[in-house]
């Protein structure tokens, strides 16, 4: 296919796996990695039956390098995506037409905002996606928790734009938790230190990257993320293999938090480090334990980010219970192009009100922070 407004040509491949060149274009956000891609389709995670089938978008320049790429997938469903467009389906089918699959331009089952346009050629990867969207017949196309830099890309091509709320961490030169505690106003910082003693009370807890992770552990991982997805969200998305092969594929990357009871580990959360921030992924526990899901998933995740002079954590999708441990609400983007105009109307529309909606929560969020205000304790 090409892009009418630059002659690029643009291809699909079979796999993110199978583009070697991949890691020439890619930043630095480990979920954006060939390593970390491929381990999904190579883990059947993607593909097969998974109802994600990958496509990815490429360009090659004039002398066959690969100058741009997406990492695209068809989608049979809308489960994995965190930017909900279920209503969008029911709409669509009830008016006669098959919503599914779609196009589909994201890292599956990540909620974290990073690049999606990789390479110099952004323009013609977005006319890509909507020529793939046209000349196949598909009801939409969809790039998700893009790069804020990228929302101008998608909008000079008048793709909508949906708006949400995440909540970050950001580390503000502190020298330790404590020093982090003392930004916060009193009550609050009590609060996080009875949360604190009653989890750790009888446990000991260990920090592991990368080879430290031993099968023992991966297993018990496994064990927790089963446990978490099966309540959560009916299946679970990744396979075991896919965890049995993201310490190798990803090395020191990985960051495995866990409690442990006389040896043993009784919980644990799953994290990957970027250049500058730490990624809170997957979470579980074998047991019920107060306030051991902070602990893990928040205290301890902070504790580690300052003490290895990282900028901020993210500790994925949704959650104002955060807000009380000190993650700030942020606004986080995506981008649709749906051809059919009276559609592309009804769901504008739907996305102009939603934006204003998040908007005055945003707000509001933000005067519920617990940090100490100028001259307050």
């Amino acid at each position: 296919m090409a892009d009418r407004d630059s002659e690029i040509l643009a291809r699909l491949g079979p796999s993110v796996g199978s583009v070697e060149a991949w890691d020439s274009l890619a930043p630095a956000d480990p979920f954006m990695a060939r390593a970390f891609l491929a381990l999904l389709e190579d883990s059947d995670s993607v593909g097969g039956h998974s109802g994600w089938t990958p496509a990815p978008i490429l360009i090659d320049a004039p002398d066959g390098s690969l100058a741009a790429a997406a990492p695209a997938y068809l989608k049979a469903h809308s489960q994995g995506e965190y930017v909900f467009d279920h209503g969008w389906a029911e709409a669509w089918q009830r008016a006669g037409g098959d919503y599914y699959p779609k196009l589909q331009i994201a890292v599956p089952f990540t909620p974290v905002p990073g690049r999606r346009l990789l390479g110099s050629r952004s323009q013609a990867l977005i006319a890509a996606a909507e020529a793939i969207t046209v000349q196949n017949q598909l009801s939409s196309a969809h790039a998700t928790f893009i790069d804020p830099l990228e929302v101008a890309e998608f909008e000079a091509r008048r793709w909508l734009i949906r708006d949400g709320i995440q909540y970050h961490w950001f580390n503000r030169d502190y020298a330790s938790f404590d020093d982090f505690l003392g930004s916060l106003a009193s009550r609050k910082r009590k609060v996080i230190r009875k949360e604190r003693a009653a989890a750790r009370e009888g446990l000991e807890f260990v920090a592991l990257r990368g080879t430290e992770i031993g099968p023992h552990e991966w297993a018990a991982m496994w064990r927790f993320y089963q446990d978490t997805g099966n309540r959560k969200w009916g299946r679970p998305y990744l396979t075991r293999a896919f965890f049995e092969g993201l310490g190798a594929a990803l090395g020191d990357r990985v960051l495995l938090l866990l409690a442990l009871h006389d040896g043993d580990p009784v919980a644990g959360a799953l994290n990957l480090i970027g250049d500058d921030t730490l990624y809170g992924r997957y979470w579980g526990c074998d047991r019920e334990i107060p306030f051991l899901h902070f602990e893990l998933s928040y205290y301890q995740a902070i504790e580690w980010a300052i003490a290895n002079g990282l900028k901020s954590v993210q500790a994925g999708a949704q959650g104002e219970h955060k807000l009380a441990r000190g993650y700030e609400p942020v606004v986080t983007h995506s981008a649709h192009f749906l051809p059919n105009p009276d559609f592309r109307r009804a769901v504008a529309a739907f996305v102009e009100g939603e934006r204003d909606a998040v908007r005055q929560e945003l707000d509001l969020l933000r005067g519920m922070l617990p940090y100490r205000r100028s001259g307050s304790e």
